[in-house]
């Protein structure tokens, strides 16, 4: 948010400029973090550029694991207490977890998410006149959504 904020800041546009800057920066912000923990069960590592199940190998709670554990059953559950709380991680987890974020429509759920983010960030720049700088950063905004899955 603050690195959107800054270049209204430093030309000394109006308050109303940077509120709109810093909406976009922290809505865009939270678009594209929620397509990085969707692609972490979904990608190829060639796209990701970095391993695939990283974060569930580190035990990050990310929307996709929050999703996927409040639409699942006891057993599911107790699998997400066991390899995210206790990290106690076996062969063949990272797939059943792959399997289960995808069988409760976790990514689904997490996509949808990131939209009304990258929608959210879009529309505060409504108070912008139209030309190049501002569809460049609606472009920005809808590639947050549209990297590879």
């Amino acid at each position: 948010a603050a690195a959107s904020r800054i270049g209204a800041v430093m030309a000394e546009r109006p308050h109303a400029e940077e509120e709109a800057l810093d909406c976009f920066g922290r809505n865009l912000g939270i678009a594209f973090q929620l397509v990085d923990d969707m692609l972490d069960f979904s990608a190829h590592q060639s796209e990701l550029g970095k391993s695939v199940g990283d974060d569930f190998r580190d035990g990050k709670v990310t929307l996709p694991i929050l999703v996927a554990f409040a639409r699942g059953d006891e057993e599911e559950r107790t699998f997400w207490r066991r390899t995210i709380e206790d990290l106690d991680q076996r062969p063949g987890d990272l797939e059943q977890a792959i399997r289960l974020v995808a069988r409760r429509g976790a990514l689904a759920e997490t996509l949808a998410r990131a939209r009304a983010y990258a929608t959210t960030a879009i529309d505060a720049l409504s108070i912008f006149q139209d030309g190049v700088e501002r569809r460049a950063l609606i472009e920005a905004a809808a590639f947050a959504t549209e990297r590879s899955f």
